[in-house]
């Protein structure tokens, strides 16, 4: 059987199933893609109905009732925000800032960075985290920055789960700032993280440091990837040049006007946390006790792949990926995130009875 040409992203199944010969309509639950399991909130689908008159009309150019929202929300100003079609457009917008310039990037980490960095012509080195852990050695990253106009990372970090503390990158700022090296944090999942000082969202710093911006998406938490809906907040100098490259209107008019309303349930947003502070400790602890070797997360998926004596038993991660598919679970591979080779796997948590059925199909594949 050849190579499978392996997704750029989770969730997509239809390759694989027709590499793996296996029929396409053979049923599959989606490890692969790391989205909130309660989600989408179930008042949004009558909302979106009731909206479908506005699809006759140019959604507003300034997007002002969905960026004060935002603002709002953030305890930050209006003029500190940009609405994006999801994060994958903001990425591009903080890389199209420094075209044709020099890019590091903390690796292994989202693909995209490297794409929009590509996209606009900047050259860039990849800064890896330690293969012990994936934890970040602040010391090595600050020699390294030495000849960089822009650092790109991520936090928690996609795929290890890893989240690199509040202090350190208050020690990171301060260098940077003197460097004059800009920092684009995505924090794409940093709303399904455990509440405390150590991982919080770094917002509160956009006030002390203006070569910061920070990337997020709304599609993760709520469970709406079709949508797009993702927003960028900087400074109002750094908001407003990046503005000049998005193209007019990038986000539509359902997607905009669902801002507000998202950000006002909070009742979501309470139950999202019991769910992750439930299922998040006892999911580590199966998986570890399944012989796995499981990087230890601060976000909502795991990056896990066979432990020691399993690898020398020959179940590798390519293994056990395809024991799955066939035993109808999807898990995200990572053949090409930069330094896994593919030698991991990355597992979404979802709700209970589903992380039920994944231990024991792991259970069953890994024997």
């Amino acid at each position: 059987m050849s190579t499978p040409v392996w997704p750029r992203h989770g969730g997509q199944a239809e390759a694989l199933l027709a590499h793996f010969e296996l029929p396409a309509d053979h049923r599959l639950e989606d490890f692969s893609a790391n989205l909130n399991p309660l989600g989408p909130p179930a008042w949004v689908r009558d909302w979106l109905t009731r909206q479908l008159a506005g699809l006759e009309h140019y959604p507003s150019t300034d997007y002002a009732a969905a960026r004060q929202a935002i603002a709002t929300h953030h305890h930050l100003q209006p003029e500190q925000v940009l609405l994006t079609n999801g994060g994958a457009e903001a990425i591009f917008l903080a890389a199209a800032l420094h075209a044709g310039q020099r890019a590091a990037i903390i690796t292994p980490s989202f693909g995209e960075y490297a794409r929009a960095c590509r996209a606009h012509r900047l050259s860039f080195n990849e800064i890896p985290l330690s293969p012990l852990g994936f934890s970040l050695d602040i010391d090595a990253l600050l020699a390294a920055l030495s000849d960089t106009d822009v650092l790109f990372l991520c936090r928690p970090n996609n795929p290890t789960a890893t989240l690199i503390d509040f202090s350190t990158m208050v020690v990171l700022l301060e260098h940077t700032a003197a460097l004059n090296c800009r920092v684009v944090v995505d924090e794409a999942f940093i709303d399904m993280v455990d509440n405390n000082q150590d991982e919080a969202s770094l917002t509160t710093l956009l006030a002390r440091y203006s070569h910061l911006i920070l990337l997020r998406s709304m599609t993760k938490f709520y469970t709406l990837p079709g949508l797009r809906l993702g927003y960028l907040l900087s400074d109002a100098a750094t908001v407003q040049a990046a503005q000049v490259h998005q193209p007019p209107w990038s986000v539509n008019h359902l997607a905009a006007e669902l801002v507000a309303p998202l950000l006002a349930d909070d009742a979501f947003t309470r139950r999202t946390q019991r769910w992750l502070a439930s299922e998040h400790p006892r999911m580590a602890q199966a998986l570890a006790q399944l012989g796995l070797e499981v990087v230890p997360s601060q976000a909502c998926f795991f990056l896990l792949r066979p432990g020691a004596e399993q690898r020398a038993s020959g179940i590798t991660s390519d293994i056990l990926f395809e024991r799955l598919l066939r035993r109808g679970v999807l898990v995200r591979h990572t053949h090409n995130f930069a330094r896994l080779n593919g030698e991991w796997l990355r597992v979404a948590l979802r709700d209970e009875p589903a992380n039920r059925r994944l231990i024991k199909v792991l259970n069953d594949c890994l024997r």
